[in-house]
């Protein structure tokens, strides 16, 4: 999802809390606007840094598969490492 999208739908978000409280306390919905743009710009600033906390997490994710990929091989060749040694003992064993 695209940063602005993100920051827009958390807006909007905001600004339906907002209409929310009002109606709960009973309050006119268009009289104080100041309080509206408040609780848009805080909204919206959570909606940015929850995007940038998706795009880190996408990031450390990737680092971890490539992290886990290498140990996989890593694994795989002292395994194929073993195996060869004792193929070649037991190769030589079988001889004498």
């Amino acid at each position: 999802m695209s940063m602005l999208a993100n920051i827009l739908g958390f807006s909007l978000w905001g600004l339906a809390v907002r209409f929310g409280q009002l109606g709960i306390q009973r309050r006119p919905l268009f009289e104080n606007m100041t309080g509206h743009a408040i609780a848009m710009g805080v909204f919206g600033y959570g909606g940015y840094w929850a995007w940038r906390w998706d795009q880190k997490s996408v990031q450390l994710i990737e680092q971890k598969k490539v992290e886990i990929s290498e140990r996989r091989k890593e694994r795989v060749a002292r395994m194929e490492a073993v195996a060869e040694k004792l193929g070649l003992e037991q190769a030589t064993s079988e001889e004498h």
